[in-house]
């Protein structure tokens, strides 16, 4: 979709703050996490190349949510206006409106914009879906929220900055948002004694067995090469869920890990996986497939390592994906820019090994980020391949809407920079409950069996948090 005019974006000016005796980050959104839409862009874990910062946003000056084509906008100090259009028009609209071309060297690279995420439902509007799934936790399909004040820490460099954006004075700005990181932490207790986690799946165990057969039969009849399938599972939840996080940030610490507090729920997320990174016109993918286990033993760890990385069938599953992927950043990008830049290397979390390619290319210059967006969402990894016929399958055969969950969440720089990840690892706690997904991709040699067992490995560290095994 090319470009639509809009109204000049209007500029802003950055005031910058080092904090050189700062908290941890974690300890510096304990004092926001119950901040109305306080989000945390957590790199728990360091690896540099992929997570080198973390981000914390807070107060926002706008949020944009969405159901279907109903968007709403809520405007610091101006009200709440609803308008009908498709949301990822909207999301252009709300991030045009402001630009930052101030000289940010030397400084991380989100400053101001939006911090939000993207349901999987949100794919309904870009293609048509049958949409038979049952949406019983009824979150927003699009939530962003736009800050003029941000916390941006360098894991590498050990600095810590707070950044404020205005279109006249920054420094008001600045100042109030020194003020709330100054206050008083409030106080997260845990639950008095002790409470055993039940888990309650969306599948009995021959229903997923069932399903795998049923998508096995799809690709022995030629409509699909592979489909992603899940199952939720949902337990009640006795603690804060930024108690929860905590936890889960220890167990299964990842590079795009995340915290969003809305108002109908929090999102913590322990993402491993990159969707979409762009700086400038350059961008970046970097799905997952294939998972092993890890072992206590060191020589049965490395040889899990070793037999995922030399799996005929987990390789051919990721090069679909691959593939999927390049055609997708091949209608955005410039011609013969689209390149695999490293192809199926190991990438080893708390709990699994991971397989993972990074597909990368040149944005068109009649393109933009929700151009980007539109063209690939949502992730080919956690759909399958053909994406649309996939899709339609998964909407058959899972009995609830995925939601936040291998949708996205990340940041959306009013510098054009941008970073989100593929929501998996991610848990969505509303009214008490926490609910979480766990799936695999569906081939045509897939054993049932090892495909369920396959989804208890991915989860084994949420069911850890959520079963408290650790403090937080």
């Amino acid at each position: 979709m090319t470009i639509t005019a809009q109204k000049e974006k209007t500029a802003l000016r950055l005031e910058v703050l080092e904090l050189p005796d700062a908290p941890s980050m974690e300890e510096i959104f304990h004092r926001l996490a119950d901040r109305p839409y306080a989000c945390f862009l957590d790199s728990s874990l360091v690896m540099e190349r992929l997570g080198r910062y973390s981000f914390i946003a807070f107060d926002p000056h706008l949020v944009l949510t969405s159901r279907g084509r109903a968007c709403r906008w809520e405007r610091r100090g101006s009200g709440i206006s609803r308008r009908e259009e498709n949301p990822f028009s909207a999301l252009r609209r709300a991030l045009g409106e402001y630009i930052l071309e101030e000289d940010t060297a030397g400084l991380p690279p989100f400053l101001g914009g939006g911090m939000g995420y993207l349901a999987y439902e949100l794919g309904r509007q870009v293609e048509k879906l049958p949409g038979r799934a049952v949406d019983d936790l009824g979150l927003p399909e699009l939530c962003y929220a736009f800050y003029d004040r941000v916390v941006a820490h360098d894991h590498r460099e050990g600095r810590t900055w707070l950044a404020a954006v205005h279109p006249d004075d920054p420094r008001p700005v600045l100042r109030e948002a020194l003020r709330r990181l100054e206050s008083e932490p409030p106080s997260y207790p845990s639950p008095p004694g002790e409470v055993e986690a039940r888990f309650v799946s969306n599948f009995s165990r021959e229903e997923y067995l069932e399903a795998v057969r049923r998508v096995k039969e799809y690709i022995l009849a030629g409509d699909i090469y592979q489909a992603n399938l899940t199952q939720r599972f949902q337990t009640p939840l006795r603690e804060h869920p930024w108690v929860l996080y905590r936890r889960l940030r220890r167990l299964n610490a990842a590079p795009f890990s995340a915290y969003f507090n809305l108002v109908e729920g929090q999102v913590c997320s322990s993402s491993p996986e990159r969707f979409l990174m762009g700086e400038g016109r350059r961008v970046e993918t970097r799905p997952i497939k294939g998972t092993r286990p890890r072992s206590a033993d060191a020589g049965e760890d490395r040889r899990l390592a070793r037999e995922l990385q030399a799996s005929p069938k987990d390789r051919a599953e990721l090069s679909m994906i691959v593939d999927l992927e390049r055609n997708d950043l091949g209608r955005v990008c410039a011609y013969g820019s689209v390149e695999v830049k490293e192809h199926a290397v190991i990438e080893s979390y708390a709990t699994v090994h991971h397989l993972v390619s990074t597909v990368a290319g040149e944005l068109h210059p009649d393109r933009d980020v929700v151009d980007l967006l539109r063209a690939s969402f949502p992730g080919g990894s956690i759909t399958g391949a053909p994406k649309i016929r996939s899709m339609e399958i998964i909407d058959e055969l899972e009995p609830t809407a995925r939601s936040v969950y291998t949708g996205s969440i990340g940041y959306l720089g009013y510098n054009g920079n941008y970073d989100l990840n593929i929501a998996i690892r991610t848990v969505i706690v509303k009214d008490g409950t926490a609910y979480f997904q766990v799936g695999g991709g569906i081939v045509a040699d897939s054993v049932p069996e090892d495909e369920y067992q396959e989804t208890l490995d991915k989860g084994k560290a949420i069911f850890a948090a959520l079963s408290g095994e650790i403090a937080p």
